[in-house]
C-alpha cells in the first residue's frame, strides 16, 4: 500500500512543506499561499510546529467576523491542534483521518519532527483516481483482449 511519503516523492514535493511564523500578518501569510497556489502552511516558533493556517481560517476567523487580516497576526486565528501524518503512514488511513476530522491539509513530519512535506484532500483524490484508472483499464484488458 502506498504512503504519503511515496506520494509526496512522486509529485516531487517531498521536502516542500511551507511554513510562515506565527507573527506573520494574515494579508502576508495569504498572499503568499497566493503565490505557491497552496490552500494551507504550518505556522512555526522558535522552529517549532505551533499550528497550521488555512483557506478556511482565512474564511471563518478574518472574512466572516470581519477583520482586518492586515491587523491580524496568523498566530491569532491558526488553528493550533496540528494533527500529522508519518512517512509511513498509509494513503488510505490518510484519507480515513482527514474524513473523520473534517481538514483538507495534513503535514508529515518524520520521528525527529521533521517537515517532510504536505498533503491535500486534492492529492489523495488525485492518487485514488490514477489507481481507479488503472484498474479499470487492466479490468478491460482483462475482458476484452489487449488491441
Amino acid at each position: 500500500m502506498a504512503t504519503v511519503y511515496e506520494l509526496l516523492s512522486s509529485r516531487g514535493r517531498a521536502n516542500g512543506l511551507f511554513t510562515v511564523p506565527e507573527t506573520m500578518t494574515v494579508l502576508e501569510a495569504t498572499r503568499e499561499m497566493n503565490r505557491y497556489s497552496i490552500g494551507a502552511v504550518v505556522v512555526t516558533s522558535g522552529g517549532n510546529v505551533v499550528g497550521i493556517f488555512t483557506e478556511r481560517d482565512v474564511l471563518r476567523r478574518i472574512v466572516a467576523q470581519e477583520r482586518n487580516p492586515a491587523a491580524v497576526t496568523v498566530g491569532e486565528v491558526m488553528t493550533r491542534n496540528v494533527t500529522c501524518a508519518t512517512p509511513e503512514t498509509t494513503l488510505d488511513e490518510a484519507r480515513t483521518l482527514m474524513m473523520e476530522l473534517r481538514i483538507r491539509h495534513l503535514p508529515v513530519m518524520d520521528a525527529d519532527g521533521r517537515s517532510l512535506g504536505m498533503v491535500s484532500i486534492g492529492d489523495l483524490n488525485a492518487q485514488l483516481c490514477h489507481e481507479q484508472e488503472a484498474t479499470i483499464g487492466s479490468l478491460y484488458d482483462y475482458l476484452y483482449g489487449r488491441s
